[in-house]
């Protein structure tokens, strides 16, 4: 008799400011579809967030733009109206990863990466990073690699300030965010099963 595996359910809950972390996190939804996950996009900051999908969801992927150093405001609040989860650790146990956006190249993206990964600790969760070696790094690198800007925590993207989010992240940025939707789907099979 062989198993029947349900396609794990991953949530991608986020903040954009400008609509560049939005666009993020459209291509991280991609990469996690097409590796055979159930995946669904929340706005961290709709009132009528879906707290039932994130306590069922078997991973949660965490996005913000970077500001000042750190997560929005918006996420922010997210992350305190969690509180409840966390005293009850309504979320122990599910993968989560995270990926951030900012106008310059570094922007201490590693510092929003890093305040995600104590949040994902403190629920008792399972991160899981990048995995990608990073891109445009040597002579022969490209800003078309992948992972072009060099993380390993999470995924971070640039977004030139000055241009819409239908230009900037550029096509380098979209497929490392479909990278990291297709690891943590493919993640959230190995740990469930």
């Amino acid at each position: 008799m062989s198993e029947t595996l349900t396609a794990p359910i991953i949530a991608i809950v986020y903040h954009s400011g400008y609509g560049h972390t939005e666009a993020v996190a459209q291509s991280v939804l991609k990469g996690a579809l097409e590796a055979g996950a159930q995946a669904h996009l929340i706005k961290a900051d709709d009132e009528a967030k879906d707290w039932e999908l994130l306590a069922k969801a078997d991973a949660i992927i965490f996005g913000s733009p970077t500001y000042m150093g750190s997560v929005s405001a918006q996420f922010k609040t997210f992350m305190d109206e969690s509180s409840k989860v966390w005293a009850n650790q309504g979320w122990k146990d599910k993968i989560a990863a995270g990926f951030t956006v900012s106008a310059s190249y570094s922007g201490d993206k590693l510092n929003t990466l890093v305040q995600m990964a104590v949040f994902a600790a403190q629920h008792g969760m399972i991160w899981v990073g990048l995995g990608e070696m990073p891109g445009n790094n040597s002579s022969s690198g490209s800003p078309e690699d992948v992972n072009r800007v060099g993380s390993y925590i999470g995924m971070m993207a640039q977004a030139n300030a000055d241009q819409g989010a239908d230009v900037a992240p550029p096509s380098a940025d979209h497929k490392t965010a479909q990278i990291l939707g297709a690891r943590i789907a493919n993640a959230a099979k190995r740990w469930s099963d």
